[in-house]
């Protein structure tokens, strides 16, 4: 869960910095996409490992789930949180909703199965733009990534102890350095829909 955690957070962080290219413009959104095509054998590396990552935590997610029902097959008559955050009280419930969201995502924008405006061939600035201009389609991007920020707060804080690289405290410093990626990553890939929605984006 931790490993495959850390290679998606990774690839989260990656994929923003890619985005935000959109603010510099069509040529330079589309001028990036070709490169990022141009890479060949190491594009369809990359997406094997992540592919790969996905399908490990998802595995990990639904034994931890198990395992975590047999430990108590009876729920708690009252249950008053002490420590937890509302990021560890909803990792599950935003994992579903996230795969729900990636599988739209990728017939979206990935495979082009599911696409509102017509798709063209090389103009990822105008896909992406004018997508984005329909409400409902940014409406969905936008209430996903306030999922992925809860679901990045927990795991990103959480994932040294997972593996063992730092001691239980009450209240770890890096949760607050979790929060403030969670935030920021949110804020970016909101920024976008938001900005074609506004007309920010021409």
């Amino acid at each position: 869960m931790g490993i495959s955690g850390v290679v998606m957070i990774a690839f989260v962080i990656f994929h923003l910095g890619a985005n935000l290219v959109v603010f510099g413009g069509p040529a330079a959104l589309d001028r990036f996409a070709a490169s990022l095509d141009g890479l060949g054998p190491l594009l369809w590396i990359a997406r094997a490992v992540l592919l790969a990552a996905v399908g490990v935590h998802i595995g990990a997610a639904v034994r931890l789930w198990a395992l975590d029902a047999l430990a108590r097959p009876r729920r708690y008559m009252k249950q008053v949180p002490q420590a937890s955050t509302i990021g560890s009280r909803t990792i599950r419930w935003t994992g579903v909703l996230l795969f729900a969201f990636i599988v739209f995502h990728v017939l979206h924008f990935a495979t082009g199965t599911f696409h509102p405006v017509s798709v063209l061939p090389g103009h990822v600035y105008a896909n992406v733009v004018g997508s984005f201009r329909i409400g409902w389609v940014a409406a969905i991007y936008i209430a996903a990534m306030i999922v992925l920020g809860l679901h990045l707060y927990h795991g990103g804080w959480s994932w040294p102890r997972s593996l063992g690289l730092a001691p239980w405290k009450p209240v770890p410093t890096r949760r607050r350095l979790a929060a403030l990626v969670a935030v920021v990553l949110w804020l970016g890939f909101t920024a976008i829909p938001m900005a074609a929605l506004s007309g920010a984006l021409p």
